[in-house]
Parts: structure tokens; sequence; C-alpha cells
């Protein structure tokens, strides 16, 4: 039998019986539901609220911060397993590699792909938040910001040849995310990778700038609008359901 650390196991009783109170609780009482002794259940009460899991607040005891935290961990962690799933789902759907990103505090950040041996995701062999300007899920993204937070994107990372394809400079993006229609699909043919083209839908996700996006490899650039209008079909079909979490 596995050797069990009691005084986990007290302290975690305490916090469960702090837990079931949301207005807190007070020692005798905490201790009482715990099965403890009070003298053990006041030692282990300071030494959770000294680690912050529980605080005193007017002589009761409540989940401190540190225990939300753990909480917090648990819903990201089911969050970002959602996210995954659902992009596995899209994979399937449309046949192409697929992408989820956002644009948060100022960068690019691509929270998930799906992909396959036989359909693999572009490799990142430049850094993807500082070439927005080179991929369709960049463009994506920068096209549903406003030009001040646009030109402070441009001044961190500025708009500079990373293929040959590669949009020129700032005035030609600009150019280009200016004649989007709202809602269309971006695309764009080895600007990042060669030999890949890419496309990316922009997804209303609240005030959050995000996208979805999938890639193929050049000699299949005929099914590229096919595959991204499957996608968006796809995507409204379940986004309600879904309900992609952008506090990633």
């Amino acid at each position: 039998m596995p050797t069990l650390i009691g005084s986990v196991q007290r302290a975690l009783r305490l916090l469960e019986a702090a837990g079931s109170h949301r207005e807190g609780a007070p020692a005798k009482q905490l201790a009482r539901e715990a099965g403890l002794p009070l003298p053990t259940a006041y030692h282990l009460l300071r030494t959770l609220t000294h680690e912050g899991y529980l605080r005193r607040e007017g002589g009761v005891f409540l989940l401190g911060a540190a225990a939300g935290r753990l909480a917090g961990g648990g819903l990201q962690q089911k969050r970002r397993s959602m996210i995954l799933d659902s992009l596995a789902h899209f994979r399937d759907a449309v046949g192409a590699p697929v992408y989820f990103a956002v644009f948060r505090a100022g960068e690019i950040e691509l929270v998930g792909v799906s992909d396959t041996p036989a359909s693999p995701a572009v490799e990142e062999w430049a850094d993807f938040r500082a070439t927005g300007h080179a991929h369709a899920i960049g463009q994506c993204l920068l096209a549903q910001l406003d030009e001040k937070t646009r030109r402070d994107y441009y001044d961190r990372h500025p708009v500079e040849a990373v293929t040959q394809y590669t949009v020129r400079d700032q005035r030609a993006l600009e150019t280009r995310i200016g004649s989007l229609g709202r809602m269309e699909p971006v695309t764009e043919r080895q600007e990042y990778a060669l030999g890949t083209v890419c496309a990316a839908i922009p997804i209303t996700a609240g005030d959050t700038a995000a996208t979805m996006a999938i890639s193929l490899p050049l000699h299949q650039e005929e099914r590229l609008l096919y595959v991204v209008n499957r996608l968006r079909s796809e995507v409204g079909a379940l986004l309600s359901t879904l309900s992609f979490s952008i506090s990633i």
C-alpha cells in the first residue's frame, strides 16, 4: 500500500471545508467539518493562510488566491483540450492542417495546431509572432485591428522579406488589408514558407481578434479556396456550441 502523508490529507480536508462556505467559516467549524482536533486545525490553517491558499477576514477563513489559481489551472487545461479537440474535428472535415490564433497583448499568439503525418503543418522556421505580415494568420489578425494597434505592431516587428514572395513593404501590406471585405478570407502564396499556400478566416470572439487558418502544399493550390470555404462553413455551424476560449 502506498505511503500517504497525513498532514497533506488533513490540509486538503480543511481546504474542502473552507471551499464549501462562500461567506467563510471560523476555525472551530472548519475543524469540526474536517474531523480534526482544534489545535491541529489552527496549525494547518495558519500554514494555508501564509501560503495564500486561505485568507482570514473578520474571524472567518475563505479560499485564497492560490487556491483560485489551482482551480483556474484546471479550467485552463480543460479549455485548451477543448480547442485542440475542435481543431482536430475541423482538420478531419476539411482534409488539411488547421490553425487557431489570437492577437493578445500586442502579439500574435498561435493557440493551437492540428495536423497529420500525411498533411503536416507549416514549420515555424521564422518567429511566427514577428512575421505577421508574411503569413495569412498574421494578415487576418492585423486586418481586424485598428490603425494605431497595427502601427504599434509594425514598430516592433517591421515589414521585411521572409521569402522572395513576401509583401514588399508596409504600404503594400496596408493596401492589401484595406482592400479586404469584412469576414473575407485572407490568402497568401509562399510569402512565409516556400512551397506552401495558406488561407485564414476571421473569427468573432468578443473584442479579441482571432482567426482560423489552413495550409496546403503549393501543388494543391487549386484546392485552397474550396478548403477554406469548407472550413468557414464548418466553423459557422459549430462555433456557438464550441465556445472557443480566448483566455488561454
